[in-house]
């Protein structure tokens, strides 16, 4: 099976090693995004998907356009003449001339239980949300973003402790297993393809540095989500004396009895944030420019009181 991959992040990355591993696969290229300038000295850095492709040793054509709309780009695609595409959080949507180069089409694995939750950031949506159970679709694309026909799914119950950046990289790995198992039943034709209700499709969007920001009026249980569906980045983020404090790890509770939320409090030997609802018990927290600790510690730190 000539397979075309696509893809960027690390996340993306899991889906190649699985692509690799398989037998039955014959990877003919890989599409990435470019080399972007990184750290302190700004200089060039490949995208984790090339850096494994370089990794695994592989061969093959390594593409990595700014965007696939050059036409040079596409002629150079369709000349590497593959069965069927691979998508992973390549980070451009598909045009028509692209999309058309497969004869298969192409597959791509999407981190929740569609239509529930289309778009970028599906896991971030769905701890948010307060979901019992999550999982990974893998679908045909189509023009309209994620709203391709299903032709598997994965199911699983989505814990309460559940963290985003850790979630999103088991639910690729399952992902990229149940593409390559299902793989060849999709060549020959042979699997029942489901259609999605438009009915129950619910969207997410990008996220922005603003979404961690936390506010303190809101419910305890809702910036307890916060603080796992926005690991690692941005961060659930409050100011406590005009300075950024990052909470990591906290535990809802009950009320404090008459604070206004948002005041932090030491309580039952914790530290404490009254809430619009209920209150917070933080566990572990990261102040400005220092390390992550816990929040008793960060506490003994403080020269004043709470």
């Amino acid at each position: 099976m000539r397979v075309l991959f696509l893809g960027t992040p690390e996340i993306a990355a899991i889906a190649l090693d699985a692509l690799v591993r398989s037998p039955q696969i014959e990877l003919v290229g890989i599409v990435t995004q470019p080399d972007r300038p990184a750290g302190r000295g700004r200089t060039l850095q490949p995208p984790p998907v090339k850096q494994r492709a370089l990794d695994h040793g592989l061969t093959i054509p390594i593409l990595q356009p700014e965007t696939l709309r050059d036409p040079a780009m596409v002629a150079q695609l369709a000349a590497l003449h593959p069965d069927v595409g691979v998508v992973a959080a390549y980070g451009e949507i598909l045009r028509r001339e692209v999309l058309e180069i497969p004869p298969a089409g192409y597959l791509n694995i999407h981190p929740s239980l569609l239509p529930r939750h289309r778009g970028p950031a599906p896991v971030t949506g769905a701890i948010l949300a307060g979901d019992a159970e999550t999982g990974v679709s893998v679908i045909r694309l189509t023009k309209k973003m994620d709203a391709g026909p299903i032709l598997a799914q994965h199911r699983r119950p989505l814990g309460s402790d559940a963290r985003a950046a850790a979630l999103t990289a088991e639910l690729f790995s399952v992902g990229a297993n149940l593409l390559i198992e299902i793989l060849p039943e999709y060549l020959a034709g042979i699997i029942q393809a489901m259609i999605q209700d438009e009915q129950l499709a619910t969207y997410t969007s990008l996220i922005r540095k603003e979404d961690g920001l936390i506010d303190w009026n809101q419910s305890a249980i809702q910036i307890e989500r916060m603080t796992r569906a926005y690991d690692p980045w941005p961060g659930a983020q409050a100011s406590w004396h005009n300075q950024a404090l990052r909470i990591s790890v906290a535990r809802v509770g009950s009320d404090l009895a008459g604070l206004v939320p948002g005041t932090f409090a030491d309580h039952q030997g914790g530290v404490w944030v009254a809430c619009g609802t209920g209150a917070l018990e933080l566990l572990t927290v990261q102040p400005a420019g220092k390390r992550t600790m816990s929040a008793v510690e960060w506490r003994r730190g403080l020269r004043g009181g709470l």
